[in-house]
């Protein structure tokens, strides 16, 4: 399959950026320096994971267009904070908005990842396709040192429309000056990276760190980003 592959297509947040360790580093910040204790919540984990998962639920909603950016933004943490027993006037007001402003600072990426873009980068052509807000996703791309590596980066944000819509895999390959048949996609989200290009027609490899069962409809996956050194 290797040979016929000319461009390589990849997802940012929790495919090459370390979503969940970078936001951890950030909440851990916030919540001492917020003083979250003295809202009750007495345990940092227990905010961290609840946080988690209503970010993640809500970035669901997102990339399928049930809800916009705005949306996702008021609701993460309000819920978080509301499903602790937080009082909705004792909701620290700019919480949302210092963690927008610190995590992509963050560079925490997943192992391997410079060793293998540095890779890849000699062989193919590499692009990012990022259902991340403009703003966030090039500041985590220029501090954490991605920049170099990547010949395209198309944000949804910028285009209008976000994975797994068939029409943001197209812009990408038109904006790539690339062919269907020469591309793949490689990430971490089920329905927006891998369904979505499949349903285009491009060829997907599924990350999947957490190693969860490998769906009968996904025909490659990887472990870990190194793999790709034995697959290219």
């Amino acid at each position: 399959m290797s040979q016929l592959i000319k461009h390589i297509f990849f997802d940012l947040d929790h495919t090459i950026w370390d979503f969940d360790r970078n936001a951890q580093e950030t909440l851990l910040e916030l919540y001492e320096a917020y003083q979250l204790k003295t809202l009750g919540l007495n345990s940092s984990s227990e905010f961290i994971e609840r946080y988690t998962a209503n970010n993640h639920n809500l970035w669901q909603q997102y990339h399928l267009g049930e809800i916009t950016k705005e949306k996702l933004r008021q609701d993460r943490f309000r819920n978080t904070f509301l499903e602790l027993g937080v009082k909705p006037e004792l909701i620290p007001i700019e919480f949302e908005e210092d963690y927008v402003r610190i995590s992509p600072t963050k560079t925490n990426l997943f192992e391997g990842a410079e060793k293998v873009l540095t890779y890849l980068q000699n062989k193919y052509q590499l692009h990012i396709i990022s259902n991340g807000f403009k703003e966030t996703t090039l500041t985590k791309m220029d501090l954490s040192g991605l920049n170099p590596y990547f010949t395209n980066v198309i944000i949804s944000e910028d285009v209008g429309i976000n994975k797994p819509d068939k029409l943001i895999f197209e812009h990408a390959i038109t904006k790539a000056d690339a062919k269907v048949e020469e591309s793949i996609m490689i990430g971490d989200s089920l329905e927006a990276d891998i369904r979505g290009a499949q349903n285009f027609g491009m060829k997907a490899i599924f990350f999947n760190p957490l190693n969860i069962t490998q769906p009968e409809d996904v025909e490659w996956q990887i472990l870990h980003l190194e793999e790709l050194l034995h697959h290219f």
